[in-house]
């Protein structure tokens, strides 16, 4: 069946303040994935931008050394952007002087975050219930830091309350240069489906760029979104997980109009090995392993045989027997070992 024709504009750079996004398609912040290895090998396949896990801004003034680990940044990461989080308007700021002074080139602040321990902390999404508080956490914030300053929320906290609109002229007149809004709200959590064409009205009330974010998982629902929202851009989170590649596959269908194919099975179990040994020299052998484990498991979802190696993966402690699972599961897919089975070369202008 021929493709329905690609009629939306195409995506084009926007301003973050001082900063030039050349294609606003960018990584989500997402706690215990997008550490440092994850956002490079992102940024090796290509991407606009790339954002931190959430960074405590309170265990980011005590020195926690897994939270300043967490909060590293390294130099071909190009555009970065540290997320930070907390309820207190001093110590938020401290925390961005930190990242800023850290190599961040965007402070980004989560008003988003539903978890309920951050909640029941009165942080992420639960600052949207206080406008008057969250103004001087954004005030705070943008006066201590001289890199453009954005901010990630939701809808509101629930149906009733959906006042990301308002929340994002407020924040612009503190100094906000962009803003990404999850279609949902707190109360939906991540269930249901987020609602991209409320985002239009958040787009309708400033000036500044807006990206959308929200069950953006293939080029079909990364075109919807921005079609039902009129945003600038689009953030992809759980749609990048043993998709590291997705991204850059969007930015091309959304920049230039063009699809681009999976890569090969090859480049794919190259891809797995290779950020399996990334982790482990992050966090050391033993952690890296087991935080490797899921990000393996996403990888093989959906392919042949898959349920069976991740049982045998999550059961081994030993790097060198994973890897020869790996290479194992992956052997079948790659054909006759000369020719893979995907032309990553291939490019369909649509």
């Amino acid at each position: 069946m021929q493709e329905k024709p690609f009629s939306l504009p195409r995506l084009k750079p926007i301003k973050i303040g001082s900063l030039t996004l050349e294609a606003p398609v960018i990584l989500a912040p997402m706690a215990g994935v997008t550490d440092l290895p994850f956002r490079r090998l992102v940024k090796s396949f290509g991407v606009g931008m790339v954002v931190s896990e959430m960074i405590a801004s309170q265990a980011m003034i005590r020195s926690s050394r897994k939270t300043m680990h967490m909060a590293q940044c390294a130099p071909d990461e190009g555009l970065v952007s540290v997320q930070i989080a907390g309820c207190e308007p001093d110590v938020m700021a401290e925390a961005a002087r930190m990242n800023e002074a850290r190599g961040a080139a965007i402070i980004d602040i989560n008003f988003g975050c539903p978890v309920r321990k951050v909640v029941n902390g009165h942080a992420g999404s639960a600052l949207m219930r206080d406008e008057v508080h969250a103004a001087k956490i954004l005030d705070a914030v943008v006066r201590a830091v001289r890199v453009p300053v954005t901010l990630k929320m939701r809808l509101g906290w629930d149906n009733d309350h959906k006042n990301a609109a308002r929340l994002a002229k407020i924040a612009e007149d503190c100094g906000i240069r962009m803003f990404v809004v999850h279609g949902r709200t707190r109360a939906q959590m991540y269930g249901g489906h987020a609602d991209w064409a409320f985002v239009r009205k958040v787009k309708d009330a400033v000036r500044l760029p807006v990206i959308v974010n929200g069950d953006i998982v293939s080029c079909e629902t990364a075109r919807t979104a921005l079609e039902e929202s009129g945003a600038d851009g689009i953030m992809i989170g759980r749609g990048a997980y043993g998709r590291p590649w997705f991204l850059k596959q969007a930015m091309d269908f959304l920049c230039e109009g063009v699809r681009v194919p999976d890569p090969s099975a090859f480049r794919q179990r190259r891809t797995v090995l290779e950020h399996m040994d990334a982790m482990m020299t992050h966090y050391g052998p033993y952690a890296g392993l087991r935080i490797a484990r899921k990000h393996i498991g996403w990888y093989s979802k959906g392919l042949p045989r898959s349920a069976e190696f991740r049982a045998a993966v999550n059961a081994s402690d030993d790097p060198e027997k994973v890897r020869t699972m790996i290479e194992a599961f992956y052997a079948p897919l790659c054909g006759d070992g000369r020719q893979p089975l995907v032309d990553e070369g291939r490019r369909d202008v649509l």
